[in-house]
């Protein structure tokens, strides 16, 4: 079975293009390397692929629930975000068969790797779009995305990590969180900021981030893995 086979059944799908399947797992970084492959890198799927994710995710809100658009909204951010995608990109085992660099390879485990691999599941649903058309699309938006929202409501998932970490600790300790600057580095255009959350004097976890308010983001969600909270 070749590869292509293999993350076709992967993601239940066969393509009549093996070409628009094989392009969406390509990443920029590979042709770098090897400027001679025939296909370019996936970045116009994943354009596709995130507006046609989003108009099935917003259609099916709007069908089935009958709540504020504001509600709706967050609901939807919580199933399309990069964490989220990056998961089911994972759970479906599309990382296996991403084409990139020597060094983006050995880089696994970074945030970076998490982006790559939730723009290749846009990738995949605008390939999947193009091949099949808006039905096969949707269901398999419904399947393997659309799937998580039962878990994301039960869990209150769908608030941002900041109000989660602040709403359990006032529930669990009785203290509200207190955010602290720990380093700040680079010029004005690129900075980076590590921030701490505190409970009270103890600082639970850290976070990183390009602006404070992503830091402290990034220290929330830290806090809610450090406390076992999520």
């Amino acid at each position: 079975m070749s590869e292509i086979s293999k993350l076709e059944k992967s993601l239940g799908v066969k393509f009549s293009n093996k070409d628009l399947i094989t392009q969406a797992v390509v990443h920029r970084s590979y042709l770098n390397e090897h400027p001679d492959f025939k296909l370019e890198h996936n970045e116009r799927l994943e354009f596709l692929g995130d507006a046609v994710l989003e108009l099935i995710v917003t259609d099916h809100l709007y069908r089935t629930y009958p709540n504020p658009e504001g509600e709706l909204t967050n609901w939807r951010a919580s199933l399309v975000n990069a964490i989220m995608l990056a998961v089911i990109g994972k759970d479906l085992g599309i990382e296996d068969f991403l084409y990139l660099s020597k060094g983006e390879s050995a880089d696994a485990n970074s945030k970076a790797r998490q982006y790559i691999l939730a723009n290749a599941m846009e990738a995949v649903i605008g390939a999947i779009y193009m091949d099949q058309g808006y039905e096969t699309a949707r269901q398999f938006v419904h399947d393997k995305v659309i799937s998580k929202l039962p878990e994301i409501l039960k869990n209150k998932l769908y608030e941002d990590p900041k109000s989660r970490f602040q709403e359990v600790a006032q529930d669990q300790v009785g203290v509200t969180p207190t955010y602290k600057v720990l380093e700040e580095s680079g010029p004005d255009h690129a900075k980076h900021f590590v921030i701490g959350v505190f409970l009270k004097k103890d600082m639970i976890a850290k976070g990183e981030g390009t602006s404070k308010q992503e830091a402290q983001v990034s220290a929330a969600e830290e806090g809610l893995r450090a406390k076992n909270w999520e």
